[in-house]
């Protein structure tokens, strides 16, 4: 298990026993958290992503990556459109020049 101070990171073999806990055990979720130092939320957030079959999980994992790519280029297209869709600026073509229009 790797620790930094602001945040504490978990293998994945760790949330899956903690979840065992809960799911098969019979474990309060409150007292699960509590033992093994973690939020009460992230209990709840492992349990919800490792209680579906691995199969599944991997294919929600793919479809989750994909959706992000596809925002994050949708985030990269339309900074490009609103681009060019500004007016040209014209630039006097020398310093002492002023256009008068």
């Amino acid at each position: 298990m790797e620790t930094t101070k602001a945040q504490q990171r978990f293998t994945e073999e760790f949330k899956i026993e903690a979840v065992k806990q809960v799911t098969e055990r019979g474990h309060p979720v409150a007292e699960v958290a509590v033992r093994l130092g973690v939020s009460a939320h992230s209990l709840y957030t492992w349990i919800k992503r490792y209680s579906v079959p691995a199969g599944q999980r991997a294919q929600h994992d793919s479809q989750a990556d994909e959706i992000r790519r596809l925002k994050a280029e949708l985030r990269r297209v339309t900074e490009e459109r609103d681009i060019l869709k500004r007016p040209p600026r014209t630039l006097p073509s020398s310093p002492g020049e002023v256009r008068l229009h």
